[in-house]
């Protein structure tokens, strides 16, 4: 009869959370109370009705990170084959089998010699057999059994990614999903709450928001606009044991881009463009360029031009430069400066990609006037403007620049251009311009009460050419400033029934200012402090720029006053506040029972009251002004009797005529000789020209004149003889003047300017005699003759 042989495999901890029941300190002394004994036995080979059965085990736990200083007890072997001899041994083979676990042969407790980590690997499969220490051979089958790494919280959240990179549109929804974060935790998630991993985000709030539980972040501010902000960074912290306090962290950085939608319609920067064209543009060539400006980016940016209406419909094209996304005007058809020279266009700027979301914002286009001016081909310079409206307040200071007009050539040479005021517009030289630049400034003090508009015209002439110039008006107009006191309407001049009440209204007030207001005059009246206390009367502001006169007593006396003086102080609201005492003249008159007067003071009546403070000062200025006119026309008379008289047409006298000669140079010394005029008989010896060899020489021919004057004729001739043989000699076309007189020339007067006052007729034949040096002046005078003659 065949024997069972058992093989039981005893542990500490059969069940997994009865593992940390057992004391560590029992672990290398003993087993636990209870044990689990698992046998394995082999049927009898002639009992035929029990099977071969393999080891039934539980698995091992143990906890990782033992900080033990012994090694950890894992469990024992035991096989019912062992008589407690010595004569069974155990063995140990499978993971870590040696050197992470050990066996001790002869008992079969197996001990783990290092530190687990379950993260590292939280299975080990062993395979346990005892052999017959004599024979070598098993006594039982070798089987597989289980250690298994209990976990502990030893490793925090990790996040899948460093940093998040992530985008939204603009504009969004609050709640709207940004991106997904995920982090993981190496620890065993099935055991405890040590992998369990909550969410939170520690920088990014007002904006964002993340779930606890997901880790997925949304918006949570509504209408973020890119334009505004475009990037925003948000710090995600993932924390384990569920959030609660003792577990472990980690952190993530989420940069959130948001992502351009066409929320903004573009925008022409001006209403108006102005370009030039010269009627010679060839076809399909550039005019100028326009551009709407849109604060979208990429496709929401992308903008299409077109010509929607103008009279040059037809002439003129517009393409999108898609680089810079501007407006090129091209000419379609030929320019004709003579037959049109201006073209006013409606030009269109419109997305090309409109999200419906935002049409609510308004329409996704706009719309700007382009002038284009037809240039000839040549002209005079052109102003940028066909007229200049400036503006400056009265009280700027002289020489302040107030504007500036440009011109320009509108030919290929770009001549420059200097600018001029038209004085017959600006007789009194209120203005001046910078003729280099064309900033117009003041000269002289302005008042828009005197002159609100200034209308002057500027021109614009080439430097090259003054023939060349062109005219703008510019329109100037004065703005105000707050330089005007308010006075009366009128001059006020009433009366007071004697037998009148108290309270009772005898006069309205109203009151003007020089000065503009655009709101509108606001007055403010009131009794000057002198009399505010001890007038007779009291003022009631109306609030309206009226004021009403009342009386303080009852019943006047004109036998005691007859005519009361009220001064009001009348008081705008602009800046500086400016302010004028205006006074009321009061008669006392007696009325009858319906107030109607009957008769005042006889004094009254014929006596004035006297001027007011205003009529004074205006009295003061025009006699300022009478005398500054007498002193300036005193001068300029004075002035005017310092100028040369006019020279009459009738006056005769030397002409001085520049034949721009040069001579000979410096050395040229021998054309003029005064001593030899006045000594015709100290005559040098000739001299050889140094320059030039005359080609053909011609002696003089002497003519007789009417007188004869010996020494002049042959100075002369001597003269001429040296300029034919002289090398130093002036060109063969200058005029040699020999400014002799003498003793009394017997040509008398050689000037041909009183030639006109004489009766007699001269004969300038012999001046053809004298060679090709006087043959311009043979011409000359031989064709007056000629034309006297016919």
């Amino acid at each position: 009869m065949r024997t069972y042989h058992c093989f039981w495999l005893l542990f500490w901890a059969g069940q997994p959370h009865q593992s940390f029941l057992t004391p560590l300190s029992k672990r290398t002394s003993g087993f636990p109370e209870k044990e689990k004994v698992l046998v394995l036995s082999g049927n009898s080979r002639q009992d035929l009705h029990r099977s071969k059965r393999s080891w039934m085990w539980n698995q091992f736990f143990l906890l990782e990170e033992y900080t033990g200083t012994d090694y950890q007890y894992v469990g024992k072997l035991h096989s019912d084959q062992d008589k407690g001899d010595g004569s069974l041994k155990y063995i140990l083979s499978g993971d870590g089998a040696g050197d992470l676990f050990i066996i001790n042969e002869n008992t079969g407790d197996i001990q783990a010699t290092k530190r687990l980590d379950r993260e590292e690997k939280p299975v080990y499969i062993l395979r346990a057999q005892a052999i017959n220490r004599r024979t070598g051979r098993p006594v039982e089958p070798e089987s597989e059994f289980i250690i298994k790494i209990h976990d502990i919280n030893d490793n925090e959240p990790m996040f899948t990614k460093d940093v998040y990179n992530a985008s939204i549109p603009e504009m969004s929804d609050v709640g709207t999903f940004v991106v997904q974060v995920t982090a993981t935790d190496a620890d065993d998630p099935t055991y405890g709450n040590s992998a369990k991993v909550v969410y939170s985000i520690l920088q990014g709030q007002p904006y964002f928001s993340v779930e606890s539980e997901t880790g997925i972040i949304k918006t949570a501010l509504l209408n973020m606009d890119r334009e505004n902000r475009e990037q925003y960074q948000v710090v995600i912290q993932a924390k384990d044991m569920g959030g609660q306090m003792g577990g472990l962290s980690g952190t993530t950085t989420v940069n959130i881009t948001l992502t351009d939608v066409n929320d903004n319609p573009p925008r022409f920067p001006q209403s108006t463009y102005q370009f030039r064209a010269p009627e010679s543009t060839p076809l399909d060539s550039p005019v100028g360029r326009i551009k709407a400006n849109d604060a979208d980016v990429d496709e929401n940016a992308e903008i299409e031009y077109s010509i929607t209406e103008g009279d040059g419909y037809d002439m003129f094209g517009i393409t999108t430069d898609k680089d810079t996304q501007e407006g090129i005007i091209t000419v379609k058809k030929a320019l004709d400066f003579e037959n049109k020279n201006l073209y006013i266009l409606k030009v269109e700027a419109t997305n090309t990609h409109v999200d419906p979301r935002f049409l609510y914002l308004g329409p996704f286009k706009d719309s700007a006037t382009v002038r284009i001016q037809v240039e000839d081909v040549d002209e005079p310079p052109m102003f940028s403007r066909p007229a200049y409206i400036m503006e400056v307040k009265e009280d700027v200071p002289l020489n302040s620049v107030i504007g500036a007009v440009t011109a320009q050539d509108p030919d290929a040479a770009k001549n420059p251009v200097k600018y001029s005021v038209d004085r017959h517009t600006d007789m009194d030289r209120v203005f001046n311009i910078n003729s280099g630049n064309g900033s117009i400034f003041t000269s002289k003090p302005l008042d828009r009460e005197t002159l609100l508009w200034h209308n002057i015209t500027v021109i614009a002439a080439e430097i090259n050419n003054p023939k060349q110039s062109s005219r703008v008006p510019v329109f100037i107009k004065v703005l105000d400033v707050n330089d005007n006191a308010p006075e009366f309407a009128m001059f006020y001049e009433t009366f007071v029934c004697e037998n009148a009440k108290a309270e009772q209204l005898i006069q309205t007030l109203s009151a003007v200012d020089k000065d503009d207001s655009y709101n509108g005059h606001q007055f403010s009246f009131s009794l000057a402090p002198e009399a505010a206390s001890s007038s007779n009367f009291t003022l009631q502001d109306n609030r309206d720029n009226t004021a009403g006169i009342f009386t303080r007593k009852t019943r006047y006396n004109r036998h005691e006053t007859s005519t009361y003086f009220l001064p009001v102080v009348i008081s705008d609201n602009d800046y500086p506040i400016q302010s004028s005492t205006e006074t009321v003249t009061i008669r006392v008159c007696a009325c009858d029972h319906r107030g109607k007067m009957l008769s005042c003071n006889a004094e009254a009546l014929i006596h004035p009251t006297g001027l007011s403070t205003g009529a004074l000062i205006a009295i003061l200025l025009c006699i300022i002004i009478l005398l500054v006119t007498v002193v300036l026309f005193a001068a300029l008379r004075r002035q005017r009797k310092k100028e040369p008289l006019i020279i009459s047409k009738e006056d005769i006298r030397d002409n001085i005529v520049s034949y721009n000669d040069e001579g000979g140079g410096e050395e040229d010394t021998q054309a003029f000789d005064i001593g030899t005029l006045r000594n015709p008989e100290a005559i040098d010896d000739n001299k050889l020209r140094r320059d030039i060899v005359p080609e053909t020489l011609f002696m003089p021919r002497r003519t007789a004149t009417a007188r004869d004057n010996t020494d002049v004729r042959d100075f002369i001739n001597q003269r001429l003889k040296e300029n034919d043989t002289d090398p130093t000699a002036p060109p063969y076309d200058s005029l040699a003047t020999y400014a002799y007189e003498g003793n009394g020339s017997v040509a008398e007067s050689l000037s041909s300017l009183e030639s006109v006052t004489t009766d007699g007729d001269q004969d300038y034949d012999y001046l053809s005699d004298w060679g090709p040096r006087f043959k311009k002046l043979a011409d000359m005078y031989g064709s007056m003759d000629s034309d006297k003659d016919s």
